[in-house]
């Protein structure tokens, strides 16, 4: 009557903090992150028939993350999340998928007396750097990287006009705008054959995701806005530019939306148009607004 059609399991939320020592110059540098792992292959006992033997325990697997810690780079986090879903197929022969999530907390190194601490950070946003990589027996690893939780505003240089108006339409027509929104972009890399492969390419990582952060960043500041549609698809193609090895690029960018308070029945006090300055943050209903966009005719090659 009934037939197991996923199965999936693993361990999350396993915290790792590694720090590695210059001997030489004394400086430290720090790397915290979370770090989840699931798995996949011929495990359908242990769900239908209650036979244990097939299962990796979870808490194998978290110590499994913590011994390659140890013995591996955790820097470039694609590395390491390749590192991992790597280790789990050509460890366990009826394994033949692990799928790792890999998100980095930031610290930033603290600036003393107009000089980089050697060992001193401050976390300075709720900013996470994500992997996910998946690790398949015989068809290689997939890899998307991102940026989730990066806060932006802008208090003028937006706008929105144009758009579709019927009986329902309510909203109206504006050339100057406040746009906030909280960053969630991602960038799909072309299929890796081998762990191998992907350590071949490993400054490429960081490179990407530094540019992806400056795209980000500069065009949002930069851009007089006609819609967020039209910005963010300016972001996705600069990025598929500076990192060649990428297939595809998302976002989703909710709207931070602020509304103009209305004081007028204070004395007349003016507070909207040009002579609004006090506003209302708003938490929801809140406009979203998502794309992808790929390469056009051809895929990226190393």
């Amino acid at each position: 009557m009934s037939e197991l059609s996923y199965a999936r399991y693993g361990k999350d939320n396993v915290r790792l903090y590694k720090v590695h020592k210059d001997q030489e110059t004394g400086v430290q540098s720090v790397t915290e992150m979370t770090v989840c792992s699931l798995l996949e292959g011929d495990i359908d006992e242990s769900y239908t028939a209650a036979d244990n033997s097939p299962i990796v325990a979870t808490d194998t697997q978290k110590q499994t993350v913590y011994i390659l810690a140890k013995q591996n780079p955790v820097t470039p986090p694609e590395l390491f999340a390749s590192i991992l879903g790597n280790h789990f197929i050509s460890s366990y022969k009826h394994i033949h998928a692990a799928h790792i999530k890999i998100t980095v907390h930031r610290w930033t190194r603290m600036t003393v007396e107009g000089k980089p601490h050697p060992h001193s950070f401050m976390r300075d946003g709720a900013e996470t750097r994500v992997v996910e990589a998946v690790a398949r027996e015989g068809e290689g690893i997939s890899i998307r990287s991102g940026i989730n939780g990066l806060l932006v505003l802008k208090s003028t240089g937006s706008a929105f006009y144009g758009f579709q108006r019927d009986e329902y339409t309510k909203l109206p027509e504006t050339w100057d705008r406040i746009l906030s929104t909280e960053v969630e972009c991602g960038w799909h890399w072309k299929k890796f054959a081998s762990l191998e492969d992907v350590r071949s390419v490993v400054p490429k990582f960081d490179t990407a995701w530094e540019a992806a952060r400056t795209i980000t960043l500069e065009t949002f500041a930069k851009e007089n806005s006609p819609s967020v549609q039209n910005t963010m698809y300016k972001m996705c193609d600069q990025i598929l530019a500076a990192a060649p090895l990428t297939e595809a690029v998302e976002y989703s960018l909710p709207n931070k939306h602020y509304f103009e308070i209305d004081l007028s029945w204070h004395k007349g006090l003016k507070n909207t148009g040009k002579d609004a300055e006090v506003f209302a943050p708003q938490s929801d209903p809140n406009g979203l607004i998502q794309c992808t966009v790929t390469r056009k005719g051809k895929s990226a090659k190393l």
